[in-house]
């Protein structure tokens, strides 16, 4: 077996013990208030690569060599916020698309209403789940690193994080983006859940705060990359990868980094900074999975 091939096989058995875990926090689909409960697992459900509670499992091993259980709940929970996110992407106030990830998008199956308050309640159900990290912390020192780690992930969702780059992702919209504003948008609307998992990994694995801010640095690349990949897929790619049709992007007259810079340069673009992460993460210690999957980012199938 090559290694790209034991990568794979170890990244889908990583990925199935992620998918079990986010299943174990998902709400009961009961109570006068089903409808939402349902649109919710239906979004969650819908799958994805768990990249983001990958990245965080992974960053917590680097520290630890294990997974504890303060970090459990953060990873079901940055999962949450992050589809909570494509919800309300999907709506036809944002992006109008009726299919994510090779299904009919949360707003096309349940309506718009429910649309979006599906993608509310799972950002707000995301914060209740993080906060059980409490029970799983062992001493005073564990409950600190919970508390710190909660803030940071409310920090990175909200209006100096994901929302915030959403928010200028949203007025810019239909029009030509420059560069700058671009990177700003990627920064945090793509980039900031990816540094809220790696930097809480870090920081419930009690890494120091000099490491803590490597971590946060090479996260801000690996999240530049994948959107940078992301915008090369809807090129390129095919609607198997990528779950939605491809070339919503040039639908929708989105600027994106390809239409920027050209499909070669976006390329090497995302290599080059997907080469800086790696070797930010050789200051930190060796896990070669995580490596791998930094690698693979960079050049995920189409």
């Amino acid at each position: 077996m090559s290694e790209k091939e034991t990568f794979k096989k170890e990244l889908d058995e990583r990925t199935k013990e992620v998918e079990a875990l986010i299943e174990a926090y998902l709400p009961q689909e009961k109570g006068d208030q089903k409808t939402i409960l349902e649109a919710m697992n239906y979004s969650v459900r819908a799958g994805g690569k768990r990249l983001r509670p990958l990245f965080m499992q992974e960053t917590c091993r680097l520290f630890t060599g294990t997974v504890l259980d303060t970090v459990k709940p953060f990873m079901a929970a940055v999962e949450m916020i992050h589809t909570s996110s494509l919800v309300h992407d999907d709506l036809p106030c944002m992006d109008d698309d009726m299919m994510r990830r090779g299904k009919a998008s949360t707003w096309a199956e349940y309506g718009e209403d429910i649309g979006v308050l599906a993608g509310d309640a799972l950002m707000m159900y995301a914060m209740e789940t993080a906060a059980k990290a409490f029970d799983a912390a062992q001493d005073q020192e564990e409950m600190a690193r919970v508390g710190q780690a909660m803030g940071i992930l409310a920090r990175k969702t909200g209006v100096y994080g994901m929302i915030g780059g959403q928010t200028v992702d949203v007025e810019l919209a239909g029009g030509p983006i420059p560069k700058d504003k671009l990177q700003f948008i990627y920064r945090l609307k793509t980039g900031a859940l990816i540094e809220a998992s790696m930097l809480i990994g870090a920081i419930l694995g009690g890494a120091a705060d000099q490491d803590c801010r490597i971590v946060e640095e090479l996260a801000a690349k690996i999240g530049m990359a994948f959107q940078i990949r992301d915008d090369i897929l809807d090129v390129e790619g095919s609607q198997n990868a990528t779950g939605k049709p491809v070339g919503s992007d040039a639908k929708n007259k989105k600027t994106t980094y390809v239409t920027l810079e050209g499909l070669d340069k976006a390329k090497k673009e995302a290599e080059r900074l997907s080469r800086e992460a790696a070797a930010d993460l050789d200051k930190l210690g060796s896990n070669e999975f995580l490596e791998s999957l930094i690698g693979f980012l960079a050049g995920r199938e189409k």
